[in-house]
C-alpha cells in the first residue's frame, strides 16, 4: 500500500514564508512593506503587505488571482508577474495566509 508523502499545514506555512523571501521580497521588501530593492526602479509602488487598511480591501480570491495570474489579471501593475508555473494552488493559498500574518488582518 502506497501512502504517499503528506505535507503538513505547518510545513506549507513555513514554505510560504520561504517562498515569500525567495519570490516577493525583491519588490515587497523583507518585511512586506513595499520597500524591496527593486521598488525604486518600478513606476508603480509595490503593495504594502503590512498595511491592514490596504490588505483588508482585498478578498482572498483577489489575492490568490494576483499571485497566480499576475497583477494584470486583477487590473494592477504588470510588474507583478504570474506565479502559476512556479507555485501550486496549495502553495498560493498558504501565501495568502502568510500575507494575512504580515498585516495582522
Amino acid at each position: 500500500m502506497f501512502l504517499g508523502l503528506m505535507i503538513t499545514p505547518l510545513a506549507l506555512a513555513e514554505k510560504a514564508e520561504d517562498n515569500y523571501k525567495l519570490y516577493c521580497f525583491q519588490c515587497h521588501g523583507s518585511k512586506g512593506n513595499g520597500g524591496g530593492i527593486n521598488a525604486a526602479a518600478l513606476s508603480t509602488a509595490p503593495r504594502d503587505h503590512t498595511s491592514a487598511t490596504e490588505m483588508k480591501k482585498l478578498t482572498d480570491d483577489n489575492i490568490f488571482t494576483a499571485i497566480k495570474e499576475g497583477g494584470a489579471a486583477v487590473s494592477k501593475s504588470t510588474f507583478m508577474p504570474p506565479f502559476k508555473s512556479i507555485l501550486t494552488d496549495d502553495e498560493i493559498k498558504e501565501m495568502v495566509k502568510h500575507l494575512h500574518k504580515l498585516c495582522n488582518c
